[in-house]
């Protein structure tokens, strides 16, 4: 997406310190995503990650689930208008999308990183 700087894939949204794949306690994987603002807003990203993401399904572990994470209350403000618009297209299904503020994120290892690529 012309305006992404970089992804990094990563842990997030635990407490406990160093999570890695194999042991990735109770934090979420989590994708980074540093971007010029001048070039792309926070409400594209979340409505590219909208068409791509299906909030529709619940996830079985707190390891895949969905989940927005804000730095401050106009990021928050942002992700819960997109979740409420996920909502209104649903057709009655219920949307299983966390939004919290960010925590510490770790870096995932090598192997995880533009794994598309790969």
């Amino acid at each position: 997406m012309k305006g992404v700087i970089r992804t990094v894939v990563g842990y997030s949204g635990g407490q406990e310190k160093n999570p890695t794949y194999p042991d990735i306690k109770d934090s979420t994987e989590s994708i980074l995503i540093e971007y010029n603002p001048d070039i792309i807003s926070y409400e594209d990203i979340l409505a590219e990650w909208s068409r791509m993401h299906a909030p529709d399904s619940q996830s079985w572990s707190r390891q895949y689930r969905s989940a927005i994470f804000n730095v401050d209350e106009e990021q928050k403000r942002i992700a819960e208008e997109t979740v409420n618009a996920l909502k209104g297209g649903s057709k009655g299904k219920k949307i299983y999308t966390d939004i919290e503020p960010v925590s510490a994120f770790y870096r995932a290892e090598e192997y995880h990183q533009d794994y598309y690529r790969k």
